[in-house]
């Protein structure tokens, strides 16, 4: 039997925490696959647009993706052929927040209020499609719903996206301008730039997804974020997926013993510092770069494709269940537990 010749894997992430970006960043792909002549790419590495839009549609043969799950989620509705091989959650800040001036001191008194919903021109707005999951729950747990408030479109100006996908544009500057020019009551930030920036304005804070006690709830574009792999390379080469994924699964270990190197890849990662690193995913960070298929993760990944789909980001519905391959995770466990014996 034949084995179909690769000379190259792709991988791409986004910027935020990720085991993926973790193990990259530690060279351990290149280690891996340098004996079997296996060139490593990344798109985070090339300027072509064509190219760097499978960082969206996964349409790239032979590569991986971890980051947000919207894009993800997205691409398989479309009809991509990927796979989830392993999942990872970290909670982090989703705030909704007001002007200290607005007299607004909770969610319930949003109620017939205006809340801001950023509008990109990109292929898939997973910014909108996270503020609105982040908005939307945050409404329901103070009893209210989206029809007790009113969305107000912020167009959002697209800069230009070089090597490593760095742009001058200031997160959220958008939202902060028009919530302090009067054009809306509310705005969502997430992450560490968006605790930095919601400091930065002064703002004060009506509610953290974060602290919602459903992690159900708390699922949106940031948890849990999926590993994907295009079908065809695990079809065709599953001892190479296994291979790639292993290094991942390393990384839980690594980040527990190197907390400082953790927080400050991600740091620079997410075009932030150590501070707010800690303060939007906690203290622990380093000690949640794990990868699993647990059923609450699983439960979490469909449950925010409900709600993408429910919202119309998503052409088309599709099990999430006949997503997963857990073939490379449970060979890789199974494998370590027997070393372990």
């Amino acid at each position: 039997m034949s084995v179909t010749a690769i000379d190259s894997i792709w991988y791409t992430r986004c910027p935020v925490p990720t085991p993926l970006g973790l193990a990259a960043r530690e060279n351990w792909f290149a280690q891996e696959f340098a004996p079997d002549h296996i060139t490593i790419k990344t798109l985070q590495e090339v300027t072509d647009a064509d190219l760097r839009e499978s960082h969206y549609d996964h349409r790239l043969p032979h590569s991986f993706r971890q980051g947000g799950s919207v894009p993800a989620i997205w691409a398989r509705a479309n009809g991509t052929d990927t796979r989830v091989i392993g999942l990872n959650w970290v909670d982090e800040a989703q705030l909704v927040v007001t002007l200290p001036t607005s007299g607004i001191t909770s969610v319930a008194e949003l109620k017939g209020k205006r809340i801001a919903l950023p509008l990109n021109d990109i292929s898939i707005d997973h910014q909108r499609a996270s503020a609105l999951r982040g908005i939307v729950v945050s409404l329901e747990a103070a009893g209210l719903s989206a029809d007790d408030i009113q969305f107000v479109d912020l167009p959002v100006p697209q800069g230009g996206a070089g090597v490593g996908w760095t742009s001058s544009h200031t997160p959220y500057a958008t939202e902060f301008e028009a919530l302090k020019a009067g054009k809306v009551d509310a705005i969502y930030v997430k992450g560490a730039r968006g605790v930095e920036e919601a400091h930065k304005h002064g703002v004060t804070t009506l509610y953290d997804v974060r602290n919602h006690p459903d992690p159900i709830a708390r699922a949106n574009n940031s948890a849990p974020r999926p590993i994907t792999v295009d079908n065809a390379l695990l079809q065709e080469r599953p001892d190479l997926v296994v291979r790639f994924l292993s290094k991942i699964l390393d990384v839980a270990d690594w980040a527990a013993a190197h907390e400082a190197d953790t927080v400050s890849y991600i740091a620079k990662e997410s075009h932030s510092t150590d501070e707010w690193v800690r303060k939007a995913y906690g203290n622990d960070i380093h000690l949640k770069q794990g990868t699993s298929l647990d059923d609450l993760s699983i439960a979490g990944l469909s449950a925010y494709k409900d709600f993408l789909f429910k919202w119309g980001y998503l052409k088309a519905d599709f099990d999430v269940a006949d997503w997963i391959a857990p073939g490379p995770l449970d060979e890789l466990l199974r494998t370590r537990k027997q070393k372990a014996a």
